[in-house]
């Protein structure tokens, strides 16, 4: 029976050492046959990994620039501004390039015609106006905005009586050989150009030639009065000689009938209306400076013609 019993024992032993053997293996706590040592410098991680950002280039990672509600109509105004068609004086138009430097001033502001900042300023104008304010200057606009500027020039195209002229110095024409006759000017009209001409020779960006004293100098030519006071009996001398040139053509009612307006050098062609000529006229810091400036003096642009100014009056311009 002793016997018997010690077997048992040894029995129950042997069973246990078994059972502790393959818990061992079965949970991973015992080493295998060939265990792999673990790369130095390196740690355990869990399965479960973070997710990091794949490296690109800083044009990639950056964030993408917010899609403007304009994108369209920038698309269309780089367009539009050379090719728009449109009529002016039964002759055919391409574009507004030439009236840029007008429509910012009209628009105020300074932002390039092709980008959202311009067409969101057209868009603002465009809903005063009673306009659809999509912020695209289509030829709708264009014509709106033509109608405006013609509005604020002179309307009295009454002729000068003499006593309202007086007859400026040949120096100060682009043309000093012009005779007597051709160089008169309305009274107001000449104090009034005198007082912008001594702002524009203050202004050093300018780098307009003066003398000493402050006055123009003989050798410059910007600014320099190409045309003022034209009787309707030399107008129509004009027209005679060159029936047909549009610009005697058109000036059947020509407001330099009164005076009041100033054809004034701008750079290029005096006054040739050939749209080569009038690109190198409005890119002129002179012209640039005059739509900025003119206003404040009474002067009003005829939107065509880079070089002609009228004067309605500083309480005019000031009452808009």
């Amino acid at each position: 029976m002793k016997d018997l019993r010690i077997h048992y024992f040894s029995l129950i032993v042997l069973v246990a050492v078994a059972a502790v053997a393959f818990f061992n293996v079965s949970t991973g706590r015992g080493q295998s046959r060939n265990p792999e040592k673990p790369q130095p410098g390196t740690t355990i991680k869990p399965a479960l990994k973070a997710i990091t950002p794949t490296r690109t280039d800083s044009s990639e990672s950056a964030a993408p620039a917010p899609t403007s509600i304009f994108d369209s109509a920038v698309l269309q105004n780089a367009t539009l501004r050379t090719d728009l068609n449109w009529i002016f004086g039964g002759k055919p138009q391409k574009g507004w390039y030439l009236y840029t430097s007008l429509i910012d001033q009209l628009l105020k502001t300074d932002q390039d015609s092709v980008s959202p900042g311009f067409a969101a300023s057209l868009s603002n104008w465009q809903k005063g106006a009673g306009l659809t304010p999509n912020g695209v200057l289509d030829d709708q606009s264009l014509y709106s905005m033509i109608s405006k500027w013609q509005s604020e020039r002179l309307q009295d195209r009454t002729v000068a009586s003499p006593d309202l002229l007086l007859t400026a110095p040949a120096t100060e024409f682009y043309d000093e050989s012009r005779p007597d006759e051709l160089r008169q000017v309305d009274k107001a009209t000449y104090a009034a150009y005198h007082r912008m001409l001594s702002a524009a020779i203050t202004d050093k960006s300018l780098g307009l030639a003066a003398t000493p004293d402050g006055a123009l100098a003989e050798s410059e030519k910007f600014l320099k009065i190409i045309s003022a006071f034209r009787s309707k009996e030399y107008q129509e001398q004009l027209r005679k000689k060159s029936p047909n040139v549009g610009r005697a053509g058109l000036a059947v009612n020509s407001p330099h009938f009164t005076g009041r307006a100033l054809d004034l050098y701008v750079g290029g062609d005096p006054v040739d209306t050939n749209d080569a000529n009038r690109a190198l006229q409005v890119q002129t810091p002179v012209y640039k400076w005059l739509v900025k400036n003119a206003g404040t003096f009474g002067f009003k642009p005829y939107y065509y013609e880079p070089w002609h100014w009228e004067y309605v009056g500083e309480a005019l311009v000031n009452s808009k």
